[in-house]
């Protein structure tokens, strides 16, 4: 005779192959995936490098740079601590030799429609020290953005796009992660925290790989290009856009080089402005820029 314990292992091992059974566990020879299925092979770079060329550059600020605005922590001692309290605001950020950072850079038109590109391989905002790293960032049309939380405080990040669908997540732990994607073109998307009033970031969706961010140095580069003229913009959270004609040609690297001033910039609007206000991550869109 089955002991109690033998029984019930019985009436176990029973139940889960019902399970299986019921829920389709196990493939059948029907439910079995076909042989001859295969992923779909990724799309190929449709320009030939042999014979592309680059644009390559400098974003630069002219005149007096204006002093870094320390960012008042003491709300997020955490994040106080993380960053020994010597974080800044982002807006404008000027190197030793006058290059200004975080300027995004695209072909803004030129580019034949009729060329498909590969979506890229995906990008990542982390937050740390209750600050998006990177600031400014490009993305394709279709391509995956992962947002990290890297705090081990509540953040919620709220990106208002006027043409995409946008989104407002909350991430209460270190270590959590929400992927996301913009279907179309959009200069620019903000990003803030509705946690902390000083946290915001920007994004640029375009429909093609030619985008760039100017690194500390104020240079950036876009690379095998098709042969052609181009209009290249280069926007700035707080100086608007400029733009330049560019031509490409087969096998060459066009340099090129903007320059942003704030006097310039605040008599000759460039372009539609976000405008945030650090304190309570309210935003608005302006062609008149702020004095410095």
């Amino acid at each position: 005779m089955l002991g109690t314990s033998e029984i019930r292992g019985l009436l176990a091992s029973s139940l889960v192959a019902v399970l299986l059974v019921g829920c389709g566990g196990g493939d059948s020879a029907e439910n079995a995936p076909a042989a001859t299925e295969t992923a779909a092979a990724p799309a190929e770079n449709p320009v030939d490098a042999a014979t592309a060329g680059n644009i390559h550059g400098t974003i630069k600020f002219t005149g007096t740079a204006p002093k870094a605005v320390a960012i008042d922590m003491a709300d997020e001692p955490t994040c106080q601590t993380a960053t020994g309290g010597t974080a800044v605001i982002e807006d404008v950020v000027v190197g030793a030799d006058g290059g200004l950072a975080n300027v995004f850079v695209y072909v803004k038109s030129g580019i034949d429609p009729a060329l498909k590109f590969p979506v890229g391989p995906g990008k990542e905002i982390d937050q740390q020290g209750c600050q998006y790293h990177p600031h400014v960032i490009g993305l394709q049309a279709g391509e995956q953005l992962t947002v990290k939380n890297g705090d081990p405080v509540l953040h919620n990040i709220n990106a208002t796009p006027t043409t995409n669908r946008g989104f407002n997540r909350s991430q209460p732990q270190a270590g959590m992660t929400f992927e996301t994607q913009f279907a179309s073109d959009e200069i620019m998307i903000p990003v803030r925290c509705d946690v902390h009033g000083w946290m915001s970031a920007y994004i640029g969706v375009t429909s093609h790989p030619y985008h760039s961010v100017t690194a500390a140095d104020g240079t950036f580069s876009l690379d095998r290009l098709p042969p052609g003229t181009y209009t290249l913009e280069a926007w700035h959270e707080k100086y608007g856009t400029a733009t330049q004609e560019v031509t490409v040609a087969t096998g060459q690297t066009a340099e090129v080089t903007f320059e942003f001033d704030g006097k310039v910039a605040a008599e000759v609007p460039m372009g539609p402005v976000l405008l945030v206000d650090m304190h309570n991550g309210t935003l608005r869109r302006t062609t008149t820029l702020v004095q410095q």
